[in-house]
């Protein structure tokens, strides 16, 4: 069990005393970021991949971590978070500004949860755990392409 305790923890982020799911997206932009140092712009293919690839098994971890704390959510499990930071960047070409961007907007979502998210999250299991997440993510995407988008037709430089 060490093994999925280490990935819904996300690399035991999920343990920082104060706000682990902060300290667990930061690790996601940060994984980002150095995947974008050792791939370039492959990265955005890549963070696709993984995306693709973890939803199902992130539904299953999340069904484990609430077994292995014994209550619905607990905050130790951050891999939704993780997973959500990766959907937020995923449609988007790689830019640091994008990157730190995404990351505030994300957390401001989780945070919030807009509808319908806190609805989703009474979902029961691992899908409870993920899917706020993943519609966080997918918000703060259309908010960081409305973002962009406004900067270029008002001529700004998007670095």
């Amino acid at each position: 069990m060490w093994w999925k305790e280490l990935l819904f923890t996300a690399l035991y982020t999920g343990y920082f005393p104060r706000m682990p799911g902060t300290a667990a997206s930061l690790f996601a932009m940060l994984l980002y970021m150095i995947g974008y140092c050792v791939f370039g712009e492959s990265i955005v293919w890549i963070n696709a991949l993984v995306v693709g690839i973890m939803l199902y098994p992130g539904v299953r971890l999340g069904d484990s971590g609430e077994r292995f704390f014994g209550k619905k959510d607990p905050p130790q499990i951050v891999l939704d978070e993780v997973l959500g930071y990766m959907i937020a960047v995923l449609f988007h070409p790689f830019s640091w500004t994008t990157a730190v961007l995404a990351f505030f907007i994300f957390r401001i979502t989780d945070i919030l949860k807009p509808w319908p998210t806190r609805r989703l999250q009474s979902i029961d299991g691992g899908l409870g755990v993920m899917i706020d997440d993943w519609v966080a993510g997918a918000y703060t995407s259309v908010i960081v392409f409305g973002i962009r988008s406004a900067m270029t037709a008002f001529g700004l430089v998007v670095p």
